[in-house]
């Protein structure tokens, strides 16, 4: 004898049913909301990986930067000097293209964020508590980021 879908106890009841459906489309919502955050966190890594690999070619480029400053230092006159600059020049328009920034000017207020204190001399009048009184190396920002702090000699009144 055959018997109804109301009476076989085989068939799942409606509320079954719905219950069933209830825990697929809730396992549904999660897994769509964890390939999201893991969309956004796959996101977030890779660019943090670009950035770093931009900062770390352009650190390599500052090197190239203080050599030329360097050999400006040396050569202060003559046709020698010109070229340099032009060069340093071209170097600094590059570097402002990619968003990089010089920090550490004299006269600058010292902040050990931006800048490292490699020697100390006396508070003039000229140069007063402090300040920065000597670059010994620029230092660049990136984006608001530090990539490298400026070297400087700092003013201190005794």
């Amino acid at each position: 004898m055959l018997s109804s879908p109301e009476t076989d106890p085989e068939q799942p009841t409606d509320d079954a049913l719905a219950d069933d459906l209830a825990q697929l489309e809730d396992r549904y919502k999660r897994a769509r909301a964890d390939l999201d955050n893991f969309r956004k966190r796959a996101a977030r890594e890779t660019e943090r990986r670009v950035e770093e690999a931009r900062a770390s070619v352009i650190r390599d480029w500052l090197d190239t930067v203080d050599s030329v400053e360097w050999a400006m230092r040396i050569q202060s006159d003559g046709a020698c000097y010109d070229g340099l600059q032009a060069v340093l020049q071209q170097m600094d328009a590059v570097l402002a293209r990619e968003g990089v920034q010089r920090i550490g000017a004299i006269g600058d207020t010292f902040d050990p964020e931006r800048h490292e204190a490699v020697a100390v001399q006396h508070a003039t009048n000229q140069v007063q508590d402090r300040t920065i009184a000597e670059v010994q190396r620029s230092g660049y920002v990136l984006g608001g980021r530090v990539i490298r702090p400026a070297q400087v000699v700092v003013a201190r009144a005794d």
